[in-house]
């Protein structure tokens, strides 16, 4: 084994998105997307209550051509999509949508959450799919935290959503080889493991500090690898949460506008009147 070499240390800047202040590693100056990872959004904050849930949150919109995914730290997201799907999701669970072809959907904060308030915590982040399956039917899965494998080692707590990890495999196949990591390391913890060489890895660090392979990061860093190598050690300067995204790269062309990615702008332009048509699902939001 052979420790992974750094290829970028990101300190993600924030940025305003519909008016909320979230902190965003993926795109980046000079790196548009890290294949097959497209975008990273860290969005942390506190809801006051006294708030209707059609009020709040991230209204209907449609997407084609990947899957986002959402890793939910606190609170709870309502998921509503134009395929009749209605989930709530708390802390410690996945919402995984496969966008496909087409579909239209909402995010917002539980009835409850919007009315009592409390803190919100998740981040999104997007993964392109193969040319050869983005226009296969979309489908919605909610993963819970009961429901999500877990490793854990003295200091450790890791959660496995997709791929294969310790031998332990997550709940998600997804069309191209990933594995989707979300772990916690207690101070002067440390944890040495194993990605696949040929994938491009991250790791993204909610909040603490830590020595990834000998390099200082620090809360919202973000630390990609360069391929070839396949061993990655963590050591906790304090308490820290942090996410593992590892995939192998599709090397192909990426057209995108928007929520929709595909190969080429002519099908940018398609999905474009297709969305104009209905074609991408009619969602109507009930509360």
């Amino acid at each position: 084994m052979t420790n992974k070499s750094i290829l970028h240390h990101i300190s993600a800047p924030k940025v305003n998105m519909g008016g909320h202040i979230i902190d965003q590693p993926l795109p980046y100056q000079g790196l548009d997307y890290f294949d097959p990872f497209l975008l990273i959004h860290h969005w942390k904050d506190s809801m006051p209550g006294g708030q209707k849930p059609q009020d709040v949150g991230v209204g209907i919109h449609p997407h084609r051509g990947f899957s986002p995914v959402t890793f939910i730290f606190k609170g709870s997201i309502h998921h509503r999509d134009s395929l009749g799907n209605s989930a709530i999701v708390d802390g410690g669970g996945t919402q995984w949508m496969f966008a496909g072809k087409g579909i239209t959907h909402s995010e917002r904060p539980s009835a409850k959450m919007a009315k009592e308030g409390g803190e919100i915590e998740f981040i999104q982040f997007w993964v392109n799919a193969p040319a050869a399956n983005k226009m296969q039917a979309a489908f919605y899965k909610p993963i819970s935290a009961d429901e999500t494998p877990t490793y854990s080692q003295e200091g450790l707590d890791l959660q496995i959503v997709c791929g294969e990890h310790e031998g332990i495999k997550g709940n998600i196949e997804y069309y191209s080889p990933l594995t989707l990591l979300r772990g916690s390391l207690q101070e002067n913890s440390s944890y040495s493991f194993v990605l696949p060489s040929n994938h491009n890895s991250l790791i993204y660090l909610l909040d603490g500090s830590m020595e990834i392979n000998g390099t200082k990061a620090q809360a919202k860093d973000m630390i990609c690898f360069k391929r070839g190598e396949d061993s990655v050690t963590l050591k906790a300067s304090e308490d820290c949460r942090f996410i593992v995204l590892s995939g192998e790269p599709l090397n192909e062309p990426v057209a995108s506008y928007g929520p929709f990615v595909m190969n080429t702008e002519t099908e940018i332009m398609q999905t474009l009147q297709d969305a104009q048509k209905g074609k991408l699902g009619v969602l109507i939001e009930e509360f």
